[in-house]
């Protein structure tokens, strides 16, 4: 990374009064204050102070430097070294994102940026040399006025000790060395494209404005990963850079929320163990102490609207130029929070080749040449389908092994999804609500890539929400609308699936959905149904045939779907349905259907491809 340097502008003119002892006291102080803590500072030196140029070492240790620190004391302006290193300074402030503190030691602010008293006699001095309108006069008066426009330290006569004043420096010192960039990814692979998108969003050139942006995504599509790559790009050019990672996680209750607003305001202020009485304290806390300062905070992984309310709640929060991130698989939170469309980045898998890519930074070494397939590896990145996670993860899992080890492997996750890509995915599933929960399941086990009318006509029928519930699903992107269907991605489709397969592991009759054709024959043929079973959709590949006992759904009392296709000729006489039935689709049944009562909850029946010729009377 190079060293952390802090780079010091101080006038070694001696003089009469109030600046004479800097170099002796408090410079002195505090460079060995800085140089305990294990800081490499650089003070240009006496000698270095002559001539008429700027040495190019002292240019480049203050292009190197992470912090600069001006000391306006009462002497500063008559020196036209230290007008050139401040206009230097600022002029890397603009460019390089340099950190400037400016120290007032013992002059007032006003001195500096107006000028007045012996700034004001210095700039006159250099007028008369050098010409009024002289370019290089106006570059120091510019750079005097904004490095004097900063927030920074303050020492008057009466004011506190320097001990005090230099302790407090160190402190924001080490605060803002501890900004370092955060550790993104071992590959980066798609990131830099999409943070180019992102600075064009955040129009980070206006300083008029309070912006907030949504990066919004399915889990391990990426979202924290690109969150960090913008935050490492961008997080020097800001007074309080924050990013508050695993928002969720952390904030399960109120007392939570607390700790998080400590965290966010320690951080910023640069101040330890501050404390939060109350979730309510904290806003306002955060309010009053932001609210001039222009902040960069990255909320990572949000999941509930009280979050946002509780640590960004309005544009009115925080400085002028501030930018607020904020990270969530739920679109529908950012809706809720005000973010309009134009500031909501949906993260997408990854392109074809990009995926590739990193599929194959993770699974070859190249200190080892070895030779696998093309059809396996062509088979891994269609199981990851884009998801950096699942290439990652599978990548990692594969590397070094044989052949035969790869084509095990992927033969086991077709039906078993990797653990750890799967509890990622499923945190999604878990904060459904249970009709949500409910129709996702319905969908991933039967109805991925059907039209989004079928869909709709079917679990309607089953007295679910389903309108609302389909768009629940879209803004936790669970699923997706593509046109006139409802897709999803294969590993969110393979997550659910499992889930109904851990229901009861062993035994399918038990389980809340079948789909399966070898577990439909054994439940159907067996008349081994049970109370679990709530949907049955089986296609049945022509050339196959299934037999069905007449009491094959006898005990099967909560069966809500029924659907059957290529199914014919595969039992003797009409078969009893349960009365909870409401969606009974079988178009090649020969017989109609029995009930154990009256179907009066039946919705939805699709005989068409019947040669029944004569309705019942309870079904006209």
């Amino acid at each position: 990374m190079g060293v952390l340097l802090v780079f010091f502008s101080i006038s070694f003119i001696n003089g009469k009064g109030k600046g004479t002892d800097i170099r002796k006291s408090f410079l002195s102080h505090l460079y060995a204050a800085l140089d305990q803590k294990g800081f490499y500072t650089y003070i240009d030196s006496e000698e270095l102070q002559k001539g008429d140029f700027i040495k190019p070492a002292l240019m480049k240790a203050i292009e190197d430097s992470r912090i600069a620190i001006i000391i306006f004391s009462e002497n500063y302006a008559s020196s036209r070294w230290c007008l050139e290193e401040v206009a230097k300074i600022m002029e890397c402030k603009k460019q390089r994102d340099l950190t400037v503190f400016p120290v007032f030691y013992k002059v007032d602010p006003r001195e500096v940026r107006t000028p007045r008293e012996s700034y004001e006699k210095a700039m006159v001095e250099h007028e008369r040399k050098f010409g009024r309108d002289s370019d290089e006069v106006k570059r120091w008066k510019n750079a005097l006025s904004d490095a004097g426009s900063l927030s920074g330290w303050d020492l008057k006569d009466k004011d506190e000790a320097e001990a005090d004043l230099i302790k407090r420096i160190v402190q924001e010192i080490s605060m803002q060395l501890d900004r370092t960039p955060l550790h993104v990814a071992k590959h980066p692979v798609g990131i830099p494209r999409q943070v180019v998108k992102l600075k064009s969003m955040l129009n980070l050139e206006s300083r008029d404005d309070v912006l907030m942006i949504g990066l919004w995504g399915q889990g391990g599509i990426g979202k924290t990963t690109l969150a960090k790559a913008l935050y490492n790009d961008i997080f020097r050019g800001f007074e309080a850079p924050y990013f508050l990672a695993n928002v969720r996680e952390t904030s399960k209750d109120s007392k939570d929320l607390v700790h998080l607003q400590e965290k966010l305001l320690s951080e910023i202020l640069v101040r330890k163990n501050l404390t939060v009485s109350s979730v309510d304290r904290g806003i306002n806390l955060i309010q009053h102490r932001l609210c001039r300062k222009r902040v960069l905070l990255v909320l990572d992984d949000v999941d509930d609207v009280k979050q946002l309310n509780a640590l960004a709640g309005g544009h009115e929060w925080f400085g002028k130029g501030s930018r607020i991130i904020i990270t969530t698989r739920d679109n529908h939170l950012l809706t809720v929070h005000r973010i309009d469309e134009d500031h909501i980045h949906e993260v997408k898998t990854l392109k074809d080749g990009e995926a590739l890519e990193l599929f194959n930074k993770h699974a070859f070494l190249r200190s080892k040449k070895i030779v696998i397939r093309k059809d396996f590896v062509d088979g891994a990145l269609h199981y990851a389908n884009g998801l950096p996670l699942a290439l990652e993860v599978l990548g990692s899992f594969l590397c070094g092994r044989r052949e035969q080890e790869w084509e095990s492997a992927l033969n086991k996750l077709a039906t078993s999804p990797d653990k750890t890509i799967n509890d990622v995915l499923k945190l999604s599933y878990d904060g459904l609500e249970d009709y949500a929960k409910e129709i996702f399941l319905d969908i991933a086990c039967f109805f991925k890539g059907r039209s989004i009318e079928y869909i709709m006509k079917v679990l309607n029928s089953c007295d679910f929400d389903t309108t609302i519930g389909v768009q629940v699903l879209v803004e936790k992107s669970l699923i997706t609308k593509e046109g006139e269907t409802i897709q999803m991605h294969d590993l969110i489709q393979l997550m659910a699936m499992d889930i109904v397969k851990q229901e009861c592991r062993d035994d399918p009759r038990r389980r809340s959905r079948l789909w399966l054709c070898e577990d439909v024959c054994d439940v159907l043929s067996g008349d081994m149904g049970t109370n679990a079973v709530k949907a049955i959709v089986l296609v049945l590949p022509k050339t196959e045939a299934i037999y069905i006992g007449p009491n094959a759904f006898t005990n099967m009392r909560r069966l809500r779907l029924l659907i059957m296709i290529n199914v014919h000729n595969s039992f003797q006489g009409p078969i009893c349905l349960p009365n909870e039935l409401r969606w009974f689709e079988w178009p090649e049944c020969p017989w109609f259907p029995e009930f154990s009562s009256c179907p009066n909850k039946l919705v939805g029946l699709d005989l068409h491809k019947t040669n029944i010729q004569v309705v019942r009377e309870q079904f006209k």
